[in-house]
């Protein structure tokens, strides 16, 4: 359960901030703290058997059929981006204390914050591809929340909906990858997909999966060209910039890389695509962060080369390569949401984040300024620091690689590798000399600024001391822990590597002195560089972003625009054109219409009952226009149609068509109360012969696909599988009722989810609203004064302990006989609803005070924990179970769990159905001052 728990006490936690926010904004960081601090507890008892090797499995079944199932995996890869999740969150949230206003909701903050911390835990701890899927989709839309937390400015909107749409796009490709690939292995299951990579490549199918999944790996982690919407979420709090964009969101997509490094890792494929989109964002992210002038657009640059030179690394394809790319994304992780956490001390401190006016600021924060520039060093790859280690085994990759898929090319990589690196000196130095040095500040809005309180500078002492820790001793910090990952990640042993400081002298180190020198040499040439900048095209990536948007908007506008008119006619229309074609296309091939079965000629009674049914809908087409009378031929529809259910051997039908059509009458009553009598005639004769037409041949064409599916054999296996497996599996003989709440159940959950939410929707919308009844009918009588006549309501008071003796009988009866829950939910709503009719509100609610939402979210909630109970046994979701008892004098009888859904299904359905029909009723109690026709 270690694994669950993780997961879920952030998710659970975010609750704990909303409900102490008003007791201080000390005791809301604290509660928020709860669920990290105690998830890391948990999680370094698995140290030692992550380091061991061993890999932790939990599963619990949860759709076994589809390959979903709630798996869990701890292994040194998880076990690292698990300790960077929670270790830097709680971090953070200290940080957040300090940085958010007085006026700011906190609580709303954390929450939004813990809920992204569980989905980034659940992707890295998902043994379940498509768990994992749903985790990914679910750190994008919290992630959206967080960088949309400042709803009222409108780049923290802009930003956001950015975000969500790249990375959404992304995920819909990955999801795709992901399902061929599970399709491919025969399992959804990472211990059987990365078993199966020499298998993987081999398949035609290769390059479509893996083209599929590097879409949701380079949209998630900002690569090359969908780098645009990075630097844009920087409009979020710097705490949530700290947290997503240096150790979680944008780091989820190399983290993919290396889960999935053993299946998709060792082709050309993978090499040209994986390190060359590395090489161009390490260049253009590079490039781009020293032309930045606000603080953080240069973190957000550099972020961007920094996932790139990962990416690189794992499109190498060798082992070392894959062992730097796990070392540099510790070290990164470190000195980024350091560097993040400082630019945010001096935006709170000065209120700007123009590197153009914040200057000098060593002499009004040298605490805070050595943080900064120590975390800087490493960024840049300064010797004795993190980033220097890792640094130095990506030049020693770049030249180690297998030259020959380059040809006489084989240069580039490591000449763009060095050329990045010293833009990364040059806009290291950039950030320490203008931000700290520079002369004086310009204009600040906040003058003079000092130091931020002191725990605001806690967390990011601890990674700045981690920096340094790491990188001078490595061996005695990091090196179990990238051990671990690194094993994890390339599903074997890697080779020997060194993390000594001094290698001697190499090549890579001659790529780190020319990097170092360049860069300042860059930086000492920054002016001309930045009048060039300055004269190249404005290339706006928010304002194309926003135009492709548009443009989208307006291309759905004009096909909206040419099939959506306002006409239900024509919705009607284009619709059963579009089945009269598709069935004219399944009939073309058939041989003949007519099949070997024989026709059963019908008896005088069903031919009487099948002619009466015509005879009924004729007269509602023909009485169409008069409402009320076209309502009682459309009542005698219904009837009959109950009636050829019975008839033909379906009774749970023909009393769910007979219920379903009760309520249906009254609701359509209750609302043409507030309609005309008569509509006037608006067709015209050309629309009344298309319409006439189509009908005709829709009736045809029904007809001619009936006759030749009766007069057909039909494969029995799905019904006699039920049929079969009814009683053993089910418990009940009553195929029907035990398909809805045991075989499909799931299916029913939806529905009456679907139920539930309808109704609630519909009181939402009649809710306060009043309308005022009219004094006459349309032919000018006046309605009776007696709203409730005393027959009716004698009547009604005794036949309803008999409607709900009867509601109670059939929904007992339902597991063996025709019946269950639904029928007898509609049973009691119709009791009910006529309590109303014939009393009034008022008197029914003084004697029958129920909330009805409530009754509907009952329901829903007692179907839910039903399925869930069967996971306590170890069974998947909705399992049923059943049994028989005896009792003395009662005799042998059986309960099943399926009873405890049937319960859930007959209280949604009474919820939602009266939750319609009583507010619907309740908006005819004001009379009109005036006559209304």
């Amino acid at each position: 359960m270690t694994l669950a728990l993780l997961i879920a006490l952030p998710l659970l936690g975010a609750i704990l901030p909303l409900l102490v926010e008003r007791h201080g904004r000390s005791l809301c960081a604290a509660a928020a703290a709860v669920a990290p601090l105690v998830g890391l507890v948990l999680l370094l008892g698995e140290r030692s058997r992550v380091f061991a090797g061993e890999t932790l499995l939990q599963q619990w079944q949860w759709l076994p059929t589809l390959g979903l199932n709630f798996s869990l995996r701890l292994d040194g890869l998880g076990f690292l981006f698990a300790l960077l999740i929670l270790g830097i969150g709680l971090l953070v949230i200290l940080y957040a204390r300090y940085y958010l206003s007085k006026q700011e909701p906190m609580g709303r903050f954390y929450a939004f914050l813990l809920l992204f911390m569980g989905a980034m835990l659940g992707v890295v701890l998902s043994e379940n591809l498509l768990l994992m899927l749903v985790f990914w989709e679910l750190t994008s839309l919290s992630s959206f929340l967080l960088i949309g937390f400042w709803g009222y400015r409108s780049d923290a909107r802009r930003g956001a909906r950015m975000a969500l749409t790249v990375t959404g796009a992304g995920g819909l490709a990955l999801l795709a990858g992901v399902l061929l690939l599970g399709n491919l292995v025969g399992s959804f299951e990472l211990s059987e997909v990365l078993a199966a990579g020499h298998f993987v490549r081999n398949h035609e199918l290769y390059p479509l999966i893996l083209g599929l999944v590097l879409l949701g790996v380079f949209t998630k982690s900002a690569q090359f060209p969908f780098h645009f919407w990075l630097p844009h979420a920087m409009a979020a709090p710097t705490p949530v910039s700290a947290y997503l964009h240096s150790a979680t969101m944008v780091k989820a997509g190399v983290f993919l890389l290396a889960r999935l490094y053993p299946v998709l890792a060792g082709s050309e494929w993978w090499f040209y695509i994986v390190s060359l989109v590395g090489l161009a964002t390490l260049l253009v992210g590079a490039v781009m962060a020293l032309f930045q002038h606000d603080l953080k657009g240069l973190l957000a640059f550099s972020t961007i080369s920094h996932l790139g030179l990962i990416t690189l690394l794992f499109g190498l394809d060798t082992p070392l390569a894959a062992v730097a790319a796990i070392f540099h994304i510790i070290n990164h992780a470190t000195f980024k949401a350091s560097l993040f956490m400082a630019a945010g001390i001096i935006d709170h401190e000065t209120g700007s984040r123009d590197m153009r006016r914040i200057n000098g600021m060593w002499k009004y924060m040298p605490h805070t300024a050595a943080l900064a520039m120590v975390a800087s060093s490493a960024m840049a790859g300064v010797p004795l620091l993190n980033g220097f280690l890792s640094k130095e085994m990506f030049f020693g990759e770049t030249l180690a690689f297998e030259h020959h898929l380059l040809g006489s090319f084989y240069w580039m990589i490591p000449a763009g590798a060095t050329l990045a690196a010293v833009f990364s000196v040059a806009y290291s130095l950039r950030f320490i000399h203008d931000v700290f040095f520079n002369g004086e500040p310009v204009n600040l809005p906040k003058y003079p600024p000092h130091e931020p309180p002191r725990y605001m500078k806690v967390p990011v002492e601890i990674l700045v001391f981690l920096c340094v820790l790491v990188g001078m001793l490595p061996a005695y910090t990091v090196a179990p822990l990238l051990a671990a990952a690194a094993t994890a990640s390339l599903g074997a042993t890697p080779p020997e590597y060194s993390l000594a400081i001094w290698h001697g002298l190499n090549l890579p180190l001659l790529m780190s002195v020319i990097a170092l020198i360049g860069g300042i040499a860059v930086y000492a040439c920054r002016q001309p560089l930045f009048r060039w900048y300055a004269g190249l095209p404005d290339m706006d990536a928010k304002a194309l972003f926003e135009l492709a948007v548009r443009q989208v908007v307006r291309v759905a506008a004009c096909i909206t625009g040419a099939l959506e008119n306002g006409s239900l006619q024509r919705y009607l229309a284009l619709l059963l054109m579009a089945t009269l074609l598709a069935v004219f296309v399944g009939l073309w091939d058939l041989p003949q219409l007519v099949g070997p079965l024989a026709q059963t000629r019908p008896d005088p009674v069903t031919a009487l009952g099948l002619g009466v049914l015509c005879l009924s809908a004729v007269l509602t087409v023909v009485f169409h226009r008069r409402r009320l009378v076209a309502l009682m031929m459309l009542s005698v529809v219904g009837l009959l149609v109950s009636l050829a259910f019975a008839r033909f051997s379906a009774p749970d039908l023909a009393l769910t068509q007979l219920s379903v059509e009760v309520v249906t009458v009254i609701l359509l009553m209750l609302a043409l109360y507030f309609l005309p009598a008569r509509t006037p005639a608006e067709s015209s004769s050309l629309r009344g012969l298309r319409d006439f037409l189509l009908a005709g041949a829709c009736g045809g064409m029904v007809s001619l696909l009936t006759f030749a599916v009766l007069t057909r054999p039909y494969a029995q296996d799905l019904a006699g599988f039920f049929l079969a497996n009814s009683v053993p599996g089910g418990g009940g003989t009553n195929v029907v009722n035990v398909i809805l709440v045991d075989f499909r159940g799931f299916d029913t959950l939806g529905e009456i989810s679907v139920l539930a939410i309808a109704g609630v929707g519909i009181y939402a919308m009649l809710h306060g609203l009043r309308l005022l009844s009219p004094s006459q009918d349309a032919e000018g009588r006046a309605w009776a004064r007696e709203r409730h006549p005393l027959i009716l309501a004698s009547l009604s008071r005794v036949l309803l302990p008999l409607a709900l003796l009867v509601s109670v009988f059939i929904f007992l009866r339902g597991h063996n006989l025709p019946g269950g829950g639904f029928i007898a939910g509609l049973v009691t709503s119709v009791a009910l609803i006529l309590q109303y009719i014939a009393s009034g509100i008022h008197w029914t609610r003084e004697r029958l005070p129920l909330n009805f939402q409530r009754l509907a979210g009952a329901g829903v909630l007692i179907a839910g924990l039903t399925g869930l109970g069967s996971w306590l046994f170890g069974y998947p979701f909705l399992t049923s179970s059943f049994g028989h008892f005896h009792l003395p004098l009662v005799g042998e009888f059986e309960l099943a769990t399926a009873m405890l859904f049937d319960l859930g299904v007959y209280l949604t359905v009474v919820g939602a159905t009266l939750l319609i029909l009583a507010y619907l009723g309740k908006l005819t109690q004001n009379d009109a001052a005036t006559e209304v026709h």
